[in-house]
C-alpha cells in the first residue's frame, strides 16, 4: 500500500485479479512495462477460485467445430503444463459406453482430438475393453456397460495458478494489491487517465495515473464498463449493453473412496444433454457440473436445489457407491462471465460464447472478458495487442511468456507426484524447503496445512484472512467446510501474530457454512 501511495505514471493498470487480469499483469512486466494490478477482494476470490480444476483443450468445442479455438487451447494446454508443473499436470480420463455405437463414435472425435494436439498431446487415445474400463473406475456401475474410451488431458489447482502467476508478475516489477477496489476513472480531454482506489481496509483513498486501463473484472465488467459510458458516452448516445450473461456451475466435494481411482471419469451426455465429470483432486473427488443461467452478481453464489439433485442423481447413475447429500464435504459455485452477444439475449447459455472478447471503448478503456483458464496466457497478449492497436501503449515483444517458468518452478526436474494427492508440502514446489525453514513446520493444523504453511501465506503470498489461507492458499474449504471451521480460530491467531490485522475470523465462519449441505 505504502508502494501504491506513491504517485506515479504506470504504463499500465489492470483491474480484477483473476486469472486474465493477472495473466495480463505477468505478460505486461515481462515486457518491461511498468504496471499496476489492484482488486476489490483476494486474488482469485471469484471465478478463476471456482472452476472444474481441468486445463483441457475443450472437448465440447470440436463437436461444435471450433477446430480453431480447439487448437489454441491444446497449444496452451501444454504451456501451462511446462511451466508450472507443480500445479498444473496431466490426467487421464475414462468415458464409459453402454452402447455399442459409442465406442466409434466418441473415439473417432477423441482421435481428432489428439491429432490437433500433435506435439503438445499428453497420452494417446485408447479404447477400453469392459474388463479394463472397469480397472479404471473401479466403482463404476457394470450394467448396461460395454467398455470406454481412455483419453488425456490437464488438471491443476487453480487459486494456487493465480498465486504463483501474481508472485511472477511481482519478481518482474509488478506491483500487485489485493483488497483494493477500483472506485471510478479519471479522464483528460474525454479519455481515461486513471484509476480512483480505496484500501477496502483501511478506507484510504489512492489515485492511479496511466492512459492504459484494462478491467478484466470477470463477469463484473459490466459494472465499470457502464460508469465509463456514463462519463464519456459513445458517439450514437446508446446506453452501455450488458457484456456478459453470467452462468453459474456447481461443484461437490466427495471422499475419494466414491471414485477410487487416479483418474477421473467423464459422462459427456447427461439425461439433459450436460455433461458430467468425477474428477480426482486433492485428496478428494470432485462431481460436476451445471450451467444455470444467473441474473445477479453475488460474490457467494449459492447453489440452487435443482442443481444439487441433478449432480447427485446423475452421479448415482453411473457409481456402485453413490454420494448422499450428507456424503458432501464441501458445495461450491463458480459465476461464468460467458458473452452475450446482443442477437444472443434470451438464448441459453450454453449456446453463449465462451470465447474471450476484447472491447475498447470511446474514453479508451480496455475490457475483457469470457475465456477460460487454460487460455489466460494467450488471452493476456491479446488484451496487449489491442492495448498496442488503440494506441494506448508503444509496440512490446510478445511471447515472452511461453517459456517462463513460475514462482515455485525449480531447475531440476520436478518430483512426481499427482494432484490427485491430499495437499502437502509437495504443493509449494521447488520452495517447500523454504516454507519448512519457517516457525511452526512440525505443527500441523490440520492434515496437509502446518502453522509454517499459514506463516508463509502470511508473508509471501498476500493472505490476510482466515478465508484467504482455508479457500485459497490452502484449499480446506473447498476440501472439507467443516474442517475448516473447525481450524478457523487457530489460523486466525496465526495470522493477527503475522499481519496484526483482523483476520475476520467470524466472517470466514459464516461463509463456510454456507459450503456445507
Amino acid at each position: 500500500m505504502s508502494s501504491l501511495a506513491e504517485p506515479r505514471r504506470y504504463d499500465m493498470i489492470v483491474v480484477g485479479g483473476g486469472a486474465t487480469g493477472l495473466g495480463v499483469a505477468l505478460d505486461a512486466a515481462v515486457r518491461g512495462l511498468s504496471v499496476v494490478l489492484i482488486d476489490s477482494h483476494d486474488f482469485a476470490h471469484g471465478t478463476s477460485s471456482r472452476s472444474t480444476k481441468l486445463v483441457h483443450g475443450g472437448v465440447r468445442y470440436l463437436a461444435q467445430g471450433n477446430i480453431a479455438l480447439v487448437q489454441e487451447a491444446l497449444r496452451e494446454r501444454a504451456i501451462v503444463l511446462k511451466n508450472a508443473p507443480y500445479v498444473a499436470q496431466p490426467l487421464a480420463f475414462v468415458m464409459p459406453t453402454y452402447h455399442w455405437w459409442d465406442a466409434p463414435f466418441f473415439g473417432a472425435g477423441l482421435k481428432m482430438y489428439d491429432l490437433l494436439a500433435g506435439r503438445a498431446g499428453l497420452g494417446r487415445t485408447e479404447m477400453l475393453g469392459r474388463g479394463e474400463t472397469l480397472e479404471y473406475l473401479p466403482t463404476l456401475r457394470a450394467k448396461g456397460l460395454s467398455g470406454g474410451v481412455k483419453y488425456w488431458d490437464g488438471q491443476f489447482n487453480d487459486a494456487r495458478l493465480a498465486l504463483a502467476l501474481a508472485r511472477t508478475a511481482a519478481a518482474r516489477g509488478a506491483l500487485l494489491v489485493n483488497y483494493c477496489q477500483a472506485t471510478g476513472l479519471q479522464y483528460s480531454q474525454g479519455k481515461v487517465a486513471g484509476v480512483l482506489c480505496e484500501d477496502t481496509l483501511t478506507g484510504a483513498q489512492h489515485t492511479l495515473s496511466s492512459a492504459c486501463v484494462v478491467n478484466a473484472t470477470g463477469v463484473w465488467v459490466d459494472e465499470l464498463r457502464q460508469k465509463d459510458g456514463l462519463a464519456v458516452p459513445e458517439p450514437d448516445g446508446e446506453a452501455t449493453e450488458p457484456l456478459v450473461a453470467p452462468s453459474q456451475g456447481v461443484h461437490m466435494v466427495v471422499d475419494r473412496e466414491f471414485l477410487g481411482s487416479e483418474t477421473a471419469l467423464i459422462v459427456p451426455k447427461t439425461a439433459d444433454g450436460r455433461v458430467l465429470f468425477a474428477v480426482p483432486w486433492l485428496g478428494k473427488v470432485i462431481l460436476g457440473t451445471t450451467d444455470t443461467p444467473r441474473q445477479d452478481l453475488s460474490r457467494e453464489p449459492l447453489p440452487f436445489d435443482h442443481e444439487i439433485d441433478f449432480i447427485l442423481k446423475e452421479a448415482a447413475r453411473y457409481l456402485r457407491l453413490a454420494p448422499k447429500r450428507s456424503d458432501v464435504r464441501s458445495v461450491w459455485v463458480g459465476l461464468r462471465p460467458l458473452v452475450k452477444p446482443p442477437q444472443h439475449a434470451g438464448h441459453k447459455t450454453k449456446s453463449i460464447s465462451r470465447e474471450h472478447t476484447i472491447l475498447t471503448s470511446q474514453s479508451g478503456l480496455v475490457t475483457v472478458t469470457g475465456g477460460k483458464w487454460t487460455t489466460y496466457r494467450a488471452m493476456a497478449e491479446d488484451v496487449i495487442e489491442k492495448c498496442e492497436q488503440s494506441g494506448l501503449i508503444g509496440r512490446t515483444r510478445k511471447g515472452l511468456t511461453e517459456s517462463l517458468p513460475l514462482v515455485g518452478v525449480g531447475n531440476t526436474a520436478m518430483p512426481t507426484w499427482s494432484l490427485a494427492l491430499a495437499p502437502g508440502w509437495h504443493s509449494y514446489g521447488a520452495e517447500q524447503d523454504f516454507v519448512k525453514t519457517l516457525p511452526g513446520a512440525g505443527e500441523e493444523i490440520c492434515a496437509g496445512l502446518t502453522v509454517a504453511m499459514v506463516r508463509f501465506a502470511a508473508r509471501y503470498e498476500y493472505a490476510l484472512t482466515v478465508e484467504d489461507v482455508l479457500a485459497r492458499r490452502s484449499r480446506c474449504l473447498f476440501l472439507d467446510a467443516r474442517l475448516a471451521s473447525a481450524v478457523a480460530h487457530r489460523v486466525g491467531d496465526i495470522l493477527m501474530q503475522e499481519t496484526n490485522t483482523d483476520p475476520k475470523t467470524e466472517a470466514f465462519l459464516t461463509l463456510a457454512n454456507q459450503y456445507v449441505l
